[in-house]
Protein backbone atom coordinates (compact mmCIF):
# COMPACT_ATOMS: atom_id res chain seq x y z
CA UNK A 1 0.00 0.00 0.00
CA UNK A 2 1.04 3.49 -0.80
CA UNK A 3 0.50 6.24 2.01
CA UNK A 4 0.85 10.19 1.90
CA UNK A 5 1.33 10.82 5.53
CA UNK A 6 1.34 14.08 6.73
CA UNK A 7 2.70 15.73 9.69
CA UNK A 8 5.29 12.92 9.00
CA UNK A 9 8.14 14.47 11.37
CA UNK A 10 6.39 15.04 14.80
CA UNK A 11 6.39 12.52 17.74
CA UNK A 12 3.29 10.61 16.53
CA UNK A 13 3.86 11.01 13.04
CA UNK A 14 7.35 9.49 12.82
CA UNK A 15 5.97 6.79 14.83
CA UNK A 16 3.46 6.12 12.16
CA UNK A 17 5.80 6.68 9.39
CA UNK A 18 8.21 3.60 10.97
CA UNK A 19 4.94 1.03 11.76
CA UNK A 20 4.02 1.41 7.94
CA UNK A 21 7.47 0.99 6.83
CA UNK A 22 8.15 -1.89 9.16
CA UNK A 23 5.00 -3.68 7.60
CA UNK A 24 6.13 -2.80 3.82
CA UNK A 25 4.35 -0.43 2.75
CA UNK A 26 5.73 2.72 1.27
CA UNK A 27 5.38 5.85 2.69
CA UNK A 28 5.32 9.77 1.03
CA UNK A 29 6.54 11.65 4.56
CA UNK A 30 5.15 14.85 3.67
CA UNK A 31 6.15 17.92 6.25
CA UNK A 32 6.70 21.58 5.67
CA UNK A 33 10.28 21.44 6.29
CA UNK A 34 10.19 17.97 4.20
CA UNK A 35 12.30 16.01 6.11
CA UNK A 36 12.43 12.21 6.54
CA UNK A 37 11.08 10.99 9.78
CA UNK A 38 12.96 7.10 9.10
CA UNK A 39 16.09 6.80 7.22
CA UNK A 40 14.70 3.49 5.14
CA UNK A 41 13.76 2.26 1.87
CA UNK A 42 10.50 2.66 1.02
CA UNK A 43 10.11 6.24 2.66
CA UNK A 44 9.96 9.48 -0.04
CA UNK A 45 10.23 13.16 1.76
CA UNK A 46 8.30 15.72 0.36
CA UNK A 47 7.71 19.48 1.56
CA UNK A 48 4.68 21.16 1.19
CA UNK A 49 2.12 22.93 2.99
CA UNK A 50 -1.11 21.55 4.00
CA UNK A 51 -2.65 24.83 4.19
CA UNK A 52 -2.27 24.41 0.35
CA UNK A 53 -5.25 22.92 -1.82
CA UNK A 54 -2.67 22.52 -4.77
CA UNK A 55 0.38 21.56 -3.02
CA UNK A 56 -1.67 18.37 -1.03
CA UNK A 57 -3.09 17.38 -4.64
CA UNK A 58 0.67 17.17 -5.80
CA UNK A 59 1.74 14.96 -2.42
CA UNK A 60 -1.12 12.51 -2.93
CA UNK A 61 -1.75 12.09 -6.33
CA UNK A 62 -1.08 8.33 -6.85
CA UNK A 63 -1.54 7.22 -3.28
CA UNK A 64 -3.82 4.76 -1.73
CA UNK A 65 -4.69 6.27 1.45
CA UNK A 66 -3.51 9.70 3.17
CA UNK A 67 -2.96 9.56 6.86
CA UNK A 68 -2.96 12.99 8.73
CA UNK A 69 -0.88 13.97 11.74
CA UNK A 70 -1.44 17.70 11.71
CA UNK A 71 -1.51 19.55 14.41
CA UNK A 72 -2.93 22.68 15.29
CA UNK A 73 -0.77 26.02 16.48
CA UNK A 74 1.31 26.06 19.82
CA UNK A 75 2.14 29.55 19.75
CA UNK A 76 -0.70 30.91 22.43
CA UNK A 77 -3.03 32.28 19.97
CA UNK A 78 -6.63 30.88 19.51
CA UNK A 79 -6.15 27.64 17.10
CA UNK A 80 -9.82 27.26 16.15
CA UNK A 81 -10.25 29.33 13.07
CA UNK A 82 -7.05 28.28 11.92
CA UNK A 83 -6.87 24.44 12.40
CA UNK A 84 -10.60 24.47 10.72
CA UNK A 85 -9.62 26.50 7.78
CA UNK A 86 -6.17 24.29 7.68
CA UNK A 87 -8.12 21.23 7.01
CA UNK A 88 -10.47 22.34 4.97
CA UNK A 89 -7.49 23.25 2.24
CA UNK A 90 -6.56 19.97 3.11
CA UNK A 91 -9.51 17.94 2.45
CA UNK A 92 -9.68 19.66 -0.76
CA UNK A 93 -6.47 18.46 -1.77
CA UNK A 94 -7.00 15.34 -1.06
CA UNK A 95 -9.66 15.43 -3.20
CA UNK A 96 -7.87 17.08 -5.96
CA UNK A 97 -5.51 14.70 -5.60
CA UNK A 98 -8.12 11.61 -6.29
CA UNK A 99 -7.81 10.00 -2.90
CA UNK A 100 -10.81 8.90 -1.73
CA UNK A 101 -9.79 7.57 1.93
CA UNK A 102 -8.20 9.93 5.15
CA UNK A 103 -7.32 8.62 8.36
CA UNK A 104 -6.52 11.63 10.72
CA UNK A 105 -4.99 11.61 14.27
CA UNK A 106 -7.26 12.97 16.40
CA UNK A 107 -7.61 14.28 20.32
CA UNK A 108 -8.63 12.91 23.77
CA UNK A 109 -10.59 15.93 24.76
CA UNK A 110 -13.73 15.49 22.82
CA UNK A 111 -13.99 11.71 24.38
CA UNK A 112 -16.78 11.21 26.57
CA UNK A 113 -16.03 10.80 30.22
CA UNK A 114 -20.05 10.69 30.55
CA UNK A 115 -23.00 10.67 28.41
CA UNK A 116 -23.23 14.54 27.67
CA UNK A 117 -19.59 15.59 29.21
CA UNK A 118 -16.24 15.41 26.84
CA UNK A 119 -13.39 15.24 29.00
CA UNK A 120 -11.90 18.41 28.07
CA UNK A 121 -14.99 20.32 29.82
CA UNK A 122 -14.19 18.49 32.86
CA UNK A 123 -12.92 20.61 36.14
CA UNK A 124 -9.69 18.80 35.78
CA UNK A 125 -8.73 19.20 32.03
CA UNK A 126 -5.40 21.06 31.93
CA UNK A 127 -6.14 24.53 31.03
CA UNK A 128 -3.02 24.89 28.72
CA UNK A 129 -4.08 21.86 26.63
CA UNK A 130 -8.20 23.39 26.10
CA UNK A 131 -7.40 24.94 23.09
CA UNK A 132 -5.79 22.59 21.11
CA UNK A 133 -8.94 19.73 22.64
CA UNK A 134 -11.47 22.44 21.22
CA UNK A 135 -9.90 22.66 17.78
CA UNK A 136 -9.74 19.00 17.37
CA UNK A 137 -13.27 18.68 18.73
CA UNK A 138 -13.95 21.68 15.63
CA UNK A 139 -12.58 19.20 13.10
CA UNK A 140 -14.35 15.89 14.58
CA UNK A 141 -17.81 17.67 14.11
CA UNK A 142 -17.18 19.28 10.73
CA UNK A 143 -16.02 15.85 9.77
CA UNK A 144 -19.77 14.12 10.42
CA UNK A 145 -20.93 15.75 7.67
CA UNK A 146 -18.37 14.93 5.07
CA UNK A 147 -18.69 12.03 2.92
CA UNK A 148 -15.99 12.40 0.72
CA UNK A 149 -13.06 11.45 1.18
CA UNK A 150 -14.01 8.63 3.42
CA UNK A 151 -12.39 9.80 6.84
CA UNK A 152 -11.61 7.96 10.15
CA UNK A 153 -10.75 9.88 13.08
CA UNK A 154 -9.00 8.40 15.38
CA UNK A 155 -8.59 9.70 19.26
CA UNK A 156 -5.56 8.37 21.30
CA UNK A 157 -5.79 7.81 25.54
CA UNK A 158 -6.10 11.26 27.38
CA UNK A 159 -1.85 10.32 28.35
CA UNK A 160 0.12 9.68 25.20
CA UNK A 161 3.82 9.80 25.34
CA UNK A 162 7.10 7.88 23.75
CA UNK A 163 7.09 4.49 25.03
CA UNK A 164 7.22 0.89 24.21
CA UNK A 165 5.51 -0.82 21.36
CA UNK A 166 3.38 -3.68 22.84
CA UNK A 167 0.41 -4.67 20.57
CA UNK A 168 -1.62 -5.04 22.86
CA UNK A 169 -4.46 -2.47 23.50
CA UNK A 170 -8.04 -1.43 23.22
CA UNK A 171 -9.90 -0.25 20.77
CA UNK A 172 -12.94 1.81 21.61
CA UNK A 173 -15.58 4.41 20.15
CA UNK A 174 -16.71 7.87 21.40
CA UNK A 175 -16.28 7.19 25.53
CA UNK A 176 -12.57 7.43 27.31
CA UNK A 177 -11.40 4.59 27.57
CA UNK A 178 -9.93 3.91 31.00
CA UNK A 179 -8.00 1.41 33.15
CA UNK A 180 -9.44 -0.20 36.28
CA UNK A 181 -7.49 2.75 38.30
CA UNK A 182 -9.08 5.15 36.51
CA UNK A 183 -6.07 5.99 34.09
CA UNK A 184 -5.89 6.60 30.64
CA UNK A 185 -2.88 6.02 28.56
CA UNK A 186 -1.12 4.85 25.27
CA UNK A 187 2.46 4.90 24.20
CA UNK A 188 2.57 6.73 20.82
CA UNK A 189 4.26 3.24 19.90
CA UNK A 190 1.04 1.27 20.29
CA UNK A 191 -1.37 4.16 18.97
CA UNK A 192 0.59 3.92 15.62
CA UNK A 193 0.27 0.23 15.66
CA UNK A 194 -3.42 0.69 15.76
CA UNK A 195 -3.42 3.51 13.66
CA UNK A 196 -1.74 1.67 10.72
CA UNK A 197 -4.33 -1.28 11.68
CA UNK A 198 -6.87 1.22 10.57
CA UNK A 199 -5.29 2.08 7.70
CA UNK A 200 -4.80 -1.74 6.19
CA UNK A 201 -8.35 -2.77 7.19
CA UNK A 202 -10.58 0.32 7.02
CA UNK A 203 -12.84 -1.22 9.71
CA UNK A 204 -14.23 2.14 10.60
CA UNK A 205 -14.61 4.10 7.93
CA UNK A 206 -16.60 7.79 8.38
CA UNK A 207 -16.47 7.48 12.54
CA UNK A 208 -13.90 7.83 15.86
CA UNK A 209 -12.52 5.43 17.09
CA UNK A 210 -9.98 5.91 20.39
CA UNK A 211 -7.08 3.65 21.97
CA UNK A 212 -6.09 3.11 24.98
CA UNK A 213 -4.49 0.11 27.41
Amino acid sequence: MKIALFGATGMVGSRMAAEAVRRGHDVVAVSRSGGSPVEAPGVTAVAADARSAEAVAAAVAGVDVVASALAPVRDGSDPRAPFAALYDAFLDGVRRGGVRRVVIVGGAGSLLVRPGTALVDTPDFPAEYEAEARAHADLLAALRDVTDPEWTYVSPAALIAPGERTGVFRVGGDALLTDAEGGSAISAEDYAVAFVDEIERGAHRGTRISVAY
